[in-house]
């Protein structure tokens, strides 16, 4: 006689919330994919660099929520690596070196190396000294980046051109860099949510619910962590390089512990540790900023309340509304 096979009621409805989010993040990555035909009948240029900003900082976001989210780890210095990518890119291309290959090569390399020797200082600390330390070792790049005075010190350096990929000027404005900049926030948003599910991303949230009982376990939490860090502030390199080409400029302002602020926020609004809390929170901050400083010049009046009132009544972020709209349907 076979036995019947019992699922556990959690576990099926654990499984029904990541097939909706999974479906809800492909269509706004669909959505995001007709974009620059949409605005052929509104907006043009103008809203469709407004989606590219937004793009942009949403592959920062969801590289910041494996930290924060995942990790339980806030790290107040992330636009560091923001202002690391634009800048290489940025010195690479005035020194002459234009494959996109190579820039983004030496990207990697050096937001790896920074993640790697910063991350292995700041994680032996925790709690409000993990905060301290990541907002100091932001500042020190961007005080670095100020000081450059060969190319352009705090006014920063205008670009005169743009990197090649494989003799194609893929990376200049227009919709050559907006689908390379949501090809990349496709692949992080993929990259990161199916990390989250692996058993590297259980280690990580179960750190960042007890440390001490995973350490028991025969996890060495302080490794899966500088990985975690290591991966985040790659991402977010990655990001620095697209934000240099889309703006054609770059700025020791990147680097402020001001846009590692609108990254926390961001994470927050859309939901921590959810798989599209990051990209739904860039994306609302982004658009909705820009919509109200078109109404009044006062707009901070407004978003501000706005944020509160969101982070307030809304459990999970925007994520956890649609995750629950979606489960009453």
């Amino acid at each position: 006689m076979k036995a019947a096979s019992v699922s556990n009621p959690e576990t099926v409805q654990q499984s029904k919330r990541i097939d909706r989010a999974l479906l809800v993040g492909l269509a706004l990555i669909l959505l995001l994919a007709i974009m620059p035909l949409l605005t052929e009948f509104a907006g043009g240029n103008y809203v469709l660099n407004l989606v590219m900003k937004a793009m942009i900082l949403a592959i920062a976001a969801i590289s910041l929520d494996l930290l924060i989210g995942y990790g339980g780890l806030v790290s107040f210095g992330h636009a560091a690596f923001l202002g690391l990518g634009s800048y290489v890119t940025g010195i690479a291309l005035a020194e002459g070196t234009m494959g996109a290959l190579p820039i983004l090569g030496m990207v990697v390399l050096v937001c790896g190396l920074f993640a790697l020797v910063t991350g292995a200082l700041s994680l032996r600390t925790s709690g409000v000294y993990f905060i301290m330390i990541t907002l100091a070792f932001g500042q020190m790049v961007y005080f670095f980046l100020t000081s450059l005075s060969n190319y352009g010190g705090d006014d920063g350096l205008t670009l005169w051109d743009t990197p090649q990929l494989f003799g194609f000027y893929v990376f200049q404005n227009g919709s050559g860099l907006f689908y390379s900049i949501l090809v990349v926030l496709a692949l992080t948003w993929l990259f990161v949510g199916r990390l989250a599910q692996s058993r590297f991303g259980r280690v990580l949230r179960a750190g960042k619910a007890s440390p001490v009982r995973v350490e028991t376990m025969g996890f060495d939490i302080f490794q899966y962590r500088l990985i975690a860090y290591v991966i985040a502030g790659v991402l977010a390199g990655v990001a620095g390089f697209l934000s240099a080409c889309h703006a054609e400029f770059i700025s020791p302002s990147t680097a402020t512990w001001q846009n590692s602020g609108n990254l926390i926020i961001m994470v927050i609004l859309g939901g921590m540790g959810t798989r599209n809390g990051a990209l739904l929170g860039a994306l609302f901050v982004v658009l909705i900023e820009e919509g109200l400083s078109l109404i009044t010049h006062e707009w901070k009046l407004i978003f501000g309340p706005m944020l509160v009132l969101i982070v307030l009544f809304a459990r999970g972020g925007l994520a956890g509304v649609i995750d629950r709209l979606g489960g009453r349907s």
